[in-house]
């Protein structure tokens, strides 16, 4: 079973998968910060002082780490980033049901027909990314350089081992 979730074409799918999610998410809040900024402030989490920053900010971050797991760069950090992002997105949208609210998520498509509201099938996708980011994790942590990755074709040994 490990040798499966660890096998490197797995982690490579994983990789593109949770890259591509946090690189359209960030897209499309960055051509949107107004409405990015609205949306956390419906959570009521956040000083109104605060808004603009993270708003401004954590898009580039998401976008920043779904490029790096797409290209294999410091896979253990940008992993770990993703995780301990989708733990906060997990708790906010969790804290939004326990207090109940009705509010978009603002994961995807920002002031747009397509938002959705936050609940149990979000928390359930965040869970699911989540998993895919601490396989990532383990993977880079038990190999510290994983094939299919940046490291790897800077690496003398690897690039003879595949002649």
């Amino acid at each position: 079973m490990s040798s499966v979730f660890f096998h490197p074409v797995v982690i490579l799918a994983a990789r593109l998968v949770l890259g591509s999610v946090f690189i359209i998410a960030g897209v499309e809040k960055i051509a949107n910060p107004d409405a990015f900024a609205k949306a956390i402030h419906n959570y009521q989490l956040l000083p109104y002082s605060m808004l603009n920053i993270m708003a401004l900010t954590l898009p580039w971050l998401e976008v920043l780490a779904g490029a790096l797991l797409i290209f294999g760069v410091r896979l253990r950090a940008s992993s770990a980033l993703t995780a301990l992002m989708l733990i906060v997105f997990i708790a906010a949208i969790a804290s939004a049901m326990m207090r109940g609210l009705s509010i978009d998520c603002g994961c995807f498509s920002q002031g747009s027909a397509a938002s959705e509201p936050v609940g149990w099938k979000k928390i359930a996708e965040d869970v699911a990314l989540l998993v895919l980011s601490v396989q990532i994790f383990a993977a880079s942590w038990e190999n510290e350089i994983l094939p299919f990755s940046f490291e790897a074709m800077r690496t003398p040994a690897m690039v003879q081992e595949a002649q």
